[in-house]
Formats: structure tokens, sequence, C-alpha cells
């Protein structure tokens, strides 16, 4: 049997690394969306409008 504690070190910085990339990825799509609705809100500003708010034609 593996003795816990000759490996804990490398369990903690496996568990640290992936809640730093898991962080990194939340403030990543959250950071995007704010970037689209600003290109969105510039894009509906000018007139440009969504297909899908058009209508009502398939």
């Amino acid at each position: 049997m593996i003795e816990p504690g000759s490996h804990e070190g490398f369990i903690v910085a496996a568990y640290a690394l992936t809640a730093v990339v898991i962080v990194g990825m939340v403030i990543w799509i959250i950071l995007d969306g704010r970037a689209q609705r600003a290109k969105l809100g510039e894009l509906e500003a000018r007139g440009i409008r969504r297909r899908s708010a058009g209508s009502g034609k398939p």
C-alpha cells in the first residue's frame, strides 16, 4: 500500500493547479461575455439588428 504522506505535495499541487485553471476559465468567460455584449450594443446602436429579432419570417 502507498503511504498517503509520500504523495501529499503532488496531490495538493494537482488540486491547486486545477483550481487555478477553473478560476481562470470562469474569469475568461465573464470577460468574454462582457466584450460580446459591448460589441452587440455597438452594433445595435449603429442600427444593425440580430436576425432573430426580425419580422418573424423563418
